[in-house]
């Protein structure tokens, strides 16, 4: 099942970003592969505002302040990121080398969106043999 946008809905022809139709979002949770993706989109925007927002206003705006409020959401949404990753992996039975793959991705810039298309395809399956 793919996500149906919301021009698809409407009839419009133009389809905006993150236009998913809310029955797609809500089955999005019923999974722990669907709760991962969820937590590493989130965690990845973290991780990117940290480095292109919060760490510049430190050193060239001299607000230290950033980081810390910064590092620190990014540090527990890490955290929750590790724990649907656990989650998953007894889930959907992954071994050793998939779930080192999304970790690793999860601790580079952009990581969590690459491998999110292959974590929704996986999650499709998923729940089609349900």
């Amino acid at each position: 099942m793919r996500p149906v946008l919301q021009s698809e809905v409407t009839g419009c022809g133009i389809a905006s970003v993150g236009a998913i139709d809310r029955v797609t979002r809500i089955t999005m949770f019923r999974t722990s592969i669907g709760r991962l993706r969820a937590v590493g989109i989130v965690e990845g925007v973290s991780f990117l505002v940290l480095l292109g927002i919060a760490m510049p206003l430190k050193y060239l705006a001299g607000m230290p302040q950033a980081v810390t409020v910064a590092g620190w959401l990014h540090g527990m949404l890490f955290i929750a990121f590790c724990i649907a990753l656990t989650q998953a992996r007894q889930e959907a039975m992954w071994d050793a080398r998939r779930t080192g793959t999304v970790l690793i991705a999860a601790l580079l810039p952009f990581g969590p969106f690459v491998i999110d298309s292959g974590l929704r395809k996986q999650d499709e399956v998923i729940r089609a043999k349900r």
